[in-house]
């Protein structure tokens, strides 16, 4: 700890994400990524941008994303926010809707980065238990004195709460934001996005790097009614006006220009995720249901850290989280057919 920190940076305790192996020979189902290349149209929109053009400044309010957003969900381009991926969307969010003195509420076990940045602005977290099989509870989350947020599907369960629940979160939060964290929906369940012409405290965040194969980009937006995204512009024109690249938004818009090819590749998954999900409960594995790119896993035969490690051991790398209530399970991120067929295989060698 240096002496020339300050006391925030004293306080902090920073995200830790998944091992990034700097070897290309192993299997990677640890970091949530999608197993398919992006769309071509996305490489090749990237590319016709490799021109002077990268000498001046991308343009701030980065209108011709954000009306490609809005399009493609049916909501004005003054509706959307885009931001440098989901994570600084959220950070943003925090310190827009949230204040110091007033708890935000999220569930015990979800994203870790809410209670990291919880702690960095300085607000009081509040946490509300998930149930005995993970669900969210919802009348917890009533009356809150400050704020809610929680992903949908969550993380790490990949667990999905459906529009009544999260309306009902609404109904009883007039005068909190409610923040719906969709970095998964695609892979299942009903966006919240349905609901934003019923309430003005809702906002929706969601990714570009799932999906459509973009986590290389850092692209993420959110959706809300008007006041909320300008309370989002205030607060990043305060750090920096221009989060986002030309070769960014070239190559989000092209992504959401090819339906067809996001279509194909998530179906993919989601046939995978099913398949393999099959298969791990004939091996004895209880296996949350996922509407998610990942499953959480577990098994009463098998200590889950000690899996962590045969498994890393043959270059095959998972997430494991030596937390309470969680610590007997694995979350693994859907790969390819192949992949997946390797991390059985590997599976069954050591049961």
């Amino acid at each position: 700890m240096s002496k020339y920190w300050s006391q925030l940076v004293k306080q902090t305790d920073p995200y830790v994400p998944g091992e990034q192996p700097s070897t290309s020979d192993v299997i990677k189902l640890n970091t949530n990524e999608n197993p398919y290349p992006p769309s071509p149209e996305v490489t090749q929109a990237i590319s016709r941008q490799l021109n002077d053009s990268l000498r001046l400044y991308p343009p701030p309010s980065v209108d011709d994303l954000r009306e490609t957003i809005g399009d493609y969900y049916g909501v004005n381009k003054n509706q959307v926010f885009v931001g440098n991926g989901s994570d600084e969307v959220l950070a943003f969010s925090f310190m827009a809707f949230f204040d110091p003195g007033k708890p935000v509420m999220f569930p015990d076990i979800t994203y870790s980065f809410y209670p990291v940045y919880a702690r960095l602005f300085q607000l009081e977290a509040r946490t509300v238990p998930l149930t005995d099989d993970f669900s969210i509870p919802v009348e917890p989350f009533f009356h809150a004195k400050g704020g809610v947020i929680f992903p949908n599907p969550n993380a790490p369960t990949g667990k999905y709460l459906n529009l009544e629940a999260i309306e009902q979160i609404l109904i009883h939060n007039p005068d909190n934001v409610v923040i719906v964290d969709e970095a998964y929906i695609d892979f299942g369940g009903e966006s919240a996005i349905n609901l934003l012409d019923r309430y003005d405290q809702l906002l929706v965040i969601q990714t570009m790097s799932k999906s459509r194969s973009l986590a290389g980009l850092r692209v993420g937006y959110a959706l809300g009614r008007n006041n909320l995204i300008e309370g989002l512009n205030r607060i990043k024109n305060s750090f920096n006006s221009y989060t986002i690249d030309r070769l960014a938004i070239a190559g989000a818009r092209a992504s959401f220009q090819d339906e067809a090819y996001f279509q194909k590749t998530r179906a993919k998954i989601i046939r995978t995720r099913n398949r393999v999900t099959d298969e791990l409960k004939q091996l004895g594995f209880n296996v949350i249901d996922s509407q998610a790119n990942f499953i959480f896993i577990t098994h009463s035969g098998v200590n889950a850290g000690q899996l962590y490690q045969q498994l890393k051991a043959n270059n095959i790398y998972v997430r494991y989280f030596d937390r309470p209530r969680i610590n007997h399970y694995l979350r693994v991120s859907i790969g390819t057919d192949e992949e997946m067929d390797i991390f059985l295989n590997q599976l069954k060698n050591v049961l």
